[in-house]
C-alpha cells in the first residue's frame, strides 16, 4: 500500500469549493434552485428531463422498448439537461426533482400532472402505466423489483465509488481504488452466478430489471464506462456478457442510449427527442452548428 500523508478530520467540516475534481463546479452540500429556469413543455403526455448516463438511458431504453411493443401513448418529449452546465438546479427542474438529479419526468396524461423522480420509480410507474416489461405474477415480479431495487443500490458503488476515485478524482489514490474495483467485481460476479441460470435477471423474461442493470454493468463489460475494462478484466464474466451482447443489439436500446446524449460519436447524439423521425434527421452529424 502506497504511504499517503495522515489526514485528521477536524472537528466540524466546512465546505472547501476548491476540492477538485472533475464535478466540483456544481457539486455542493445545499439542496435548492440556484436560479430560475423553466423547463419547456412539449406536445406529449410524458416529459422527460434527462441526460444519456446510465441512469438516464435506464428511462429512455424502456420509452423506445414501450413503443417498439406497440404502447402508443409512451410516446414522449426528451430534453436535455446538461448537469456539467448546473441545469439540474434551475427552478423548473427542482421541482420535479427536489434532490437535482437526472431523469425526471411528469407524465401529464391525466387530468393532474405527476411528477416521478428517481430511476427506478420512473422505470415501475411507466411499466405499470402500460403493463408491460414488469411481471403480474407475485414470484417473477418480486425477482424483477428485487433485481431493479438491487441495481438502485449498488450502483453508487460502481459509479460514485469506483468510477469517481479511477476516472474523475483529481489524482489518483490507491485506497478508495482497490476497496471499490473490488466491490465492483463482486457485484459483477454476483450477476454472472445470476445469468448463468437464467436468460435475463428477473428470469425467462426481458424486464425493466434488464433495463436498469444494462446502462451499468452491461456498460461497463461493454467498455463503455471509465476506459476500465481491461483493469477490472470484464472478459472473465461471460454471462453477464453474453447477456450485455443480447441487450446491446436490441434497436429499442440502441435509439434509447441515443437520446439525450450530448457526447462521442455525433452520429449518436439525439440532444432531444420529440418524434421517432428525430432518429433519422435530428442527430448532431446532420445538423449544423447549434442547430
Amino acid at each position: 500500500m502506497t504511504e499517503t500523508a495522515p489526514y485528521t478530520p477536524p472537528k466540524i467540516w466546512t465546505w472547501n469549493r476548491e476540492n477538485g475534481g472533475q464535478f466540483a463546479s456544481i457539486n455542493r452540500p445545499v439542496a435548492g434552485p440556484t436560479h430560475e429556469k423553466a423547463l419547456p413543455v412539449g406536445r406529449h403526455p410524458l416529459q422527460l428531463y434527462s441526460l444519456a448516463t446510465p441512469n438516464g438511458v435506464k428511462v429512455t431504453i424502456l420509452l423506445e422498448e414501450l413503443l417498439a411493443a406497440g404502447h402508443g401513448g409512451a410516446e414522449y418529449d426528451a430534453w436535455l439537461i446538461s448537469i456539467r452546465d448546473g441545469a439540474q438546479f434551475g427552478s423548473g427542474f427542482v421541482e420535479v426533482n427536489p434532490n437535482s438529479k437526472i431523469p425526471a419526468l411528469m407524465d401529464r396524461s391525466g387530468p393532474t400532472p405527476i411528477r416521478i423522480f428517481e430511476s427506478g420509480a420512473i422505470l415501475v410507474h411507466l411499466a405499470e402505466k402500460f403493463g408491460a416489461f414488469l411481471p403480474k405474477d407475485p414470484a417473477p415480479r418480486a425477482e424483477c423489483l428485487s433485481w431493479l431495487f438491487w441495481q438502485m443500490g449498488s450502483a453508487p458503488y460502481l459509479g460514485g465509488g469506483f468510477g469517481h476515485f479511477y476516472a474523475y478524482a483529481p489524482s489518483k489514490m490507491e485506497y478508495p481504488i482497490d476497496r471499490f474495483a473490488m466491490e465492483v467485481k463482486r457485484q459483477l460476479d454476483v450477476l454472472d452466478r445470476r445469468l448463468a441460470e437464467s436468460e435475463f435477471l428477473g428470469g425467462a423474461d426481458y424486464t425493466i430489471a434488464d433495463m436498469a442493470v444494462f446502462p451499468w454493468y452491461g456498460g461497463l463489460v461493454k467498455g463503455w464506462l471509465y476506459d476500465a475494462a481491461e483493469f477490472l478484466q470484464v472478459q472473465e464474466y461471460k454471462h453477464v456478457n453474453r447477456w450485455a451482447d443480447a441487450i446491446a443489439a436490441r434497436p429499442a436500446v440502441q435509439r434509447g442510449r441515443m437520446v439525450n446524449r450530448s457526447f462521442g460519436d455525433p452520429a449518436m447524439q439525439l440532444h432531444e427527442r420529440h418524434d421517432a423521425r428525430d432518429f433519422e434527421t435530428r442527430t448532431q452529424d446532420k445538423l449544423a452548428p447549434g442547430g
